[in-house]
């Protein structure tokens, strides 16, 4: 039976539901692009169609999941551990956000018109992201699917606006850098098919709820050659609702998140001043041949203060900042999430003066003296 999810839309100063229609829906295989020369994002707008959905055994079998190359790491550590945390459908909202932490509306060619004609405004995706990882080697696939918003029970499917297919790992690995840790949490640097534009992706899983998750993509450029700047942020927040099922079902009724876009943005006042950190650490720049690292734990506790400059403040209490070091030696790429009042988890991407990746740091944050 189909379920009803309920979005939030702006009506002057009105806010009304805007309806997601949940509906069980049965996708084909994933089709991958196995000639790429060099890493980058490929999105295609797929057509609407039904077919029997891969079982988890089939997409197991996958060549992309099953081949390595010398670029990846290997299967010690913390990766099974990874990819049985990773894999599963991860359903949820997804809405993008400018370098102030605006909220964006949606494409005016994808609302109903029915939204249009009452001067609804629509901030957020309904999302799917289906991922697969093997625990034997390190490689994961993963499909972020972004559903048109529907007015009641106008539609009896979900409809996708597009699915952006990516493979980390294995002969087809479409990420430039990848850490990882045994959580399910990672931070990813992606190429990208515009020239002098990268993605920063950083999955963060609450540890306090290993089923749910937010992940924080900030859209970078450059500028003046090789000074990195931030072009807009997306932030998607997904519950787990089971093993890999390749997408061919929502949470429907059971989806526990809502649209998000425009509600409260992070009171600034909770994240600043000294903070004491507990570090893992990936170092990329003296490891050019070793795309997928561990972020390993570094002994000790490290401070570190917080101020307004840069922060950008988004909803469900997160934040973007990025900041160069007083010499311009070092450009610093943190997002992070208030779970609680004092208490903080972050991910850094550490970049050198000519734009080149340095280390990638995820940091457990508190202001209590004990950590």
């Amino acid at each position: 039976m189909a379920g009803v999810g309920v979005g939030m839309g702006m009506v002057g100063s009105r806010v009304i539901a805007i309806h997601h229609r949940h509906h069980r829906t049965l996708i084909p295989t994933p089709q991958f692009n196995l000639h790429f020369n060099l890493p980058s994002i490929h999105s295609h707008r797929p057509s609407i169609m039904s077919a029997t959905a891969a079982t988890p055994s089939t997409a197991v079998n996958n060549p992309v999941l099953q081949q390595n190359t010398a670029s990846t790491d290997s299967t010690s550590g913390c990766w099974p551990e990874f990819a049985s945390n990773i894999s599963g459908e991860w359903d949820g909202y997804g809405a993008d956000f400018t370098i102030d932490g605006h909220p964006i509306e949606l494409p005016e060619n994808v609302v109903p018109d029915a939204y249009r004609e009452w001067e609804v405004k629509v901030f957020d995706w309904q999302t799917q992201c289906p991922t697969l990882a093997q625990p034997e080697n390190p490689s994961a696939i993963y499909k972020l699917i972004k559903l048109l918003p529907t007015v009641g029970c106008e539609a009896d499917a979900a409809t996708r606006f597009n699915v952006d297919e990516r493979t980390i790992g294995g002969p087809t690995n479409m990420v430039s850098a990848f850490a990882y840790q045994s959580s399910g949490s990672y931070t990813a640097l992606w190429s990208t098919q515009k020239a002098g534009v990268l993605e920063l992706e950083h999955c963060l899983i609450d540890p306090r709820d290993k089923e749910s998750r937010v992940r924080i993509v900030q859209i970078m450029g450059f500028e003046e050659k090789s000074k990195l700047v931030l072009k807009n942020i997306k932030v998607f927040v997904e519950q787990w609702y089971g093993p890999f099922r390749n997408g061919d079902q929502l949470g429907g009724c059971a989806i526990r998140d809502s649209a998000f876009a425009t509600t409260k943005a992070l009171d600034v006042s909770q994240v600043l001043g000294m903070w004491q950190c507990v570090n893992s650490k990936a170092y990329f720049q003296d490891s050019p041949n070793s795309v997928l690292q561990e972020l390993k734990p570094v002994d000790g506790v490290e401070k570190s203060v917080r101020d307004k400059e840069h922060l950008v403040l988004l909803p469900k209490n997160l934040w973007s900042s990025i900041k160069e070091t007083e010499d311009g030696e070092k450009t610093w790429c943190e997002v992070g999430w208030l779970l609680e009042s004092g208490r903080v988890i972050t991910s850094k991407c550490i970049f050198s003066r000519n734009g080149e990746l340095k280390e990638i740091i995820t940091s457990s944050e508190t202001t209590e003296v004990g950590v």
